[in-house]
């Protein structure tokens, strides 16, 4: 095969489209291929540069064509838009990610090594477990007001007022029951919580890095993970 030394690839679930050029900047490669046929290629292939858009999965790909000696760029979305000629398709945009990369100004993602990745999704676990725990939250004060059992604003007001509520022997039978499993999975949400904070804070402990970024004034151990 000619010598490359660019390629764009369109990734997906199944199929992904590749366009490469060569010093001339004439297109050389131009294929569709399942996952396991890029790997092969990739594997056989003279180190080259490769444009990846950054989405899911893309970090992955990354690390992987790293290890087979090609350098790896990923372009944010957004940037590689105005480079796609024609009708948006996988062929287009996997020129377009070619072409993009190729610009001297062009904006990269660093790639995330798995560590990195997973302390990431601690931090989006920890998101949906407090987005979970104030849904939740909201509905037991809105369901307890139709009662008369009023509380203050904030989270630690929540506990109370479940106490206020198995204590009150006024409520329907029904109605005490579903509060009751209202409380056993806000139990069960507080204790989730405090399980993947402590996780956050020892990895944030065995990092250096996050440990320098938690220093900035309002980012803090959380924030310096992302």
């Amino acid at each position: 095969m000619e010598q490359i030394i660019r390629i764009g690839i369109d990734t997906s679930k199944h199929v992904f489209q590749l366009h490469g050029v060569n010093a001339a900047e004439e297109p050389v490669l131009r294929k569709k291929l399942r996952r396991k046929e890029v790997v092969a290629l990739f594997e056989k292939l003279s180190p080259t540069v490769v444009a990846i858009e950054a989405c899911g999965g893309s970090h992955h790909w990354a690390r992987l064509l790293q290890s087979f000696g090609h350098e790896v760029k990923l372009i944010p979305p957004q940037y590689v838009k105005p480079y796609v000629k024609r009708g948006k398709n996988d062929a287009a945009d996997a020129e377009a990610l070619c072409e993009a990369m190729s610009r001297p100004t062009m904006r990269f993602v660093p790639v995330k090594t798995a560590k990195q990745q997973a302390a990431l999704m601690l931090v989006g676990l920890r998101d949906r477990l407090i987005r979970n725990r104030t849904q939740l939250a909201n509905a037991i004060r809105g369901y307890a007001a139709e009662y008369g059992l009023i509380a203050a604003r904030g989270m630690c007001k929540i506990e109370p007022l479940l106490e206020r509520i198995a204590a009150d022997k006024m409520l329907p039978d029904l109605a005490r029951e579903l509060f009751a499993l209202h409380a056993k999975k806000y139990a069960q949400l507080q204790t989730h919580l405090k399980d993947v904070d402590a996780k956050l804070m020892a990895w944030h402990r065995a990092e250096a890095c996050s440990q320098r970024l938690a220093q900035i004034p309002g980012v803090g151990p959380i924030g310096a993970s992302l």
